[in-house]
């Protein structure tokens, strides 16, 4: 997909162009109504020209580490010295779905990250579904795969917190409180699993970034973020964490009615980026969706990084050729590649 098909596409949803720097910018209608540029100008610099890597990833067996070594030396991650974060995303357990980011992506990252130097590695999450997370991460298998690599565990819902301004106003929230954890680490790594989202059309490492916020906070399922609109509360959101890395689990994702009732789905693929709208654009089209036709993440590249797919970098496996078709729910059919007309977005609360 060229640019002018990008924002062509982008515009027959109701999606306005706004040229920023030398990236461009694009967000739906219903993330602008509240101000020409609802964000910070000075706290966010110019999507620069980022790099993607796609690697092919058939089986959770293979070689990992090496694997996702590799991908990250390929975006330049740099986090020598530096306290690293783990995000995963983790919201219920089925042994015959694909929910969760699978515990052996997480450990291989531990792996990974030690390998490019990394200070300290910690594992964080905070489950918007179940209030248990012990129960989660245990029936998983990720806490057992944590304790192989000896990688400690941070329950964001219960951690302790620190209030923050938020630099963007997609919402009318003012401000999140985030967990210490979070704010306090150099290196944040956003590590969703591909998947499909019956309220937001996809959830990629943005989306991911909900698990940040404590549910003892703002409820289950981070019910405050929704009532402000979800499409809204995750450019705000993830405009607040900012991952600084991320890795897209799509060895086998979810498509259908996700993310916890889809079906699986094996797209063989690892996505590896330093840019989390970049990163979600590509992973986006990899699941045969049009990112201009995706409100979080149109929003956020008005921005929070760069949502040009000319202005992407792509390594390693060729996009459109890797591309799987992930089924999508009927209102949400006209945000997939090709679609005519808009697609349904339902962007109040769940």
């Amino acid at each position: 997909m060229d640019r002018r098909t990008f924002l062509k596409r982008a515009a027959q949803v109701g999606v306005g162009a706004l040229v920023v720097g030398t990236g461009a910018g694009i967000a739906a209608e219903v993330l602008v109504d509240r101000a020409r540029r609802p964000w910070d100008t000075s706290f966010f610099p110019l999507p620069g020209r980022p790099r993607v890597a796609v690697v092919k990833a058939t089986s959770y067996d293979a070689a990992l580490e090496r694997i996702v070594l590799d991908g990250f030396r390929a975006v330049g991650a740099d986090v020598a010295g530096k306290r690293v974060v783990l995000k995963p995303n983790f919201v219920e357990y089925d042994p015959g779905a694909a929910i969760n980011t699978d515990p052996r992506v997480i450990a291989a990252t531990v792996l990974a990250m030690r390998r490019l130097g990394a200070a300290e590695v910690t594992v964080a999450e905070g489950p918007g579904h179940r209030r248990d997370t012990q129960f989660a991460v245990q029936t998983s298998g990720l806490l057992e795969s944590l304790h192989d690599v000896d990688a400690p565990f941070v329950d964001l819902n219960t951690a302790a917190l620190v209030a923050r301004r938020l630099h963007s106003s997609f919402t009318d929230l003012g401000e999140l409180w985030l967990p210490q954890a979070i704010v306090e680490a150099d290196v944040v790594v956003s590590m969703p699993k591909m998947k499909t989202h019956h309220w937001a059309g996809v959830t990629l490492s943005l989306k991911n970034c909900f698990g940040c916020v404590p549910g003892r906070v703002y409820g289950w399922p981070k019910n405050v973020l929704h009532w402000a609109g979800i499409n809204e509360s995750i450019v705000d959101v993830s405009a607040a964490v900012h991952p600084h890395l991320q890795i897209v689990d799509g060895i086998v994702g979810m498509q259908g009615n996700g993310p916890i009732q889809g079906t699986p789905m094996p797209a063989g693929l690892l996505v590896f980026g330093a840019d989390p709208v970049a990163t979600d654009v590509t992973a986006a089209r990899l699941m045969g969706f049009d990112p201009a036709r995706v409100p979080s993440i149109a929003g956020a590249a008005r921005f929070l990084g760069q949502g040009d797919p000319e202005r992407i970098d792509q390594v390693g496996e060729d996009v459109e050729r890797s591309a799987v078709d992930f089924a999508a729910l009927p209102q949400f059919q006209g945000m997939k590649v090709g679609a005519s007309g808009g697609g349904g977005v339902d962007a109040g609360p769940a």
